[in-house]
């Protein structure tokens, strides 16, 4: 699977994100001009750890390059099943003051509103330019 799964790319698209069918249609055109599809490697190797990494996700990833989508959903639903294997995951039982911080190059996150109604989580993100991995998809 290591082996196959390597020199692929994967079709990632803002687009198919769940809440863009709920969202104002303008704004939707807005995000869909400002976050083109990008073709990204499935195997990315952190380029401090040289650590590989998957790098597909259910709500991101359209298709397999060279795949229809229908050829590519078996594949990538098996990869995001993988990514999500109890196995290889961490949850986080918040308490007062806690500070949580990852690379999202090498690690997949998902807040769940799994806190008291009325309560606040005050989140604070900080990107730090990389180099680039991928490139503008046109079909």
């Amino acid at each position: 699977m290591k082996k196959m799964i390597e020199p692929l790319w994967a079709v990632h698209d803002y687009m198919q994100v769940e809440s863009m069918k709920t969202r104002d249609p303008a704004i939707v055109a807005e995000l869909r001009k400002n976050n083109p599809p990008v073709a990204q490697p499935v195997v990315r190797v952190h380029e401090e750890t040289g650590r590989k990494t998957l790098y597909v996700g259910d709500q991101l990833s359209r298709r397999i390059v060279g795949m229809t989508e229908r050829e590519s959903l078996p594949l990538l639903r098996f990869l995001s099943a993988h990514m999500i294997d109890p196995l290889f995951t961490y949850r986080q039982k918040w308490q007062k003051n806690d500070l949580i911080m990852w690379d999202n190059r090498s690690t997949m996150h998902l807040a769940l509103a799994d806190f008291p109604k009325g309560a606040h989580r005050y989140c604070v993100r900080t990107t730090i330019l990389g180099s680039p991995s991928g490139y503008l998809y046109k079909r």
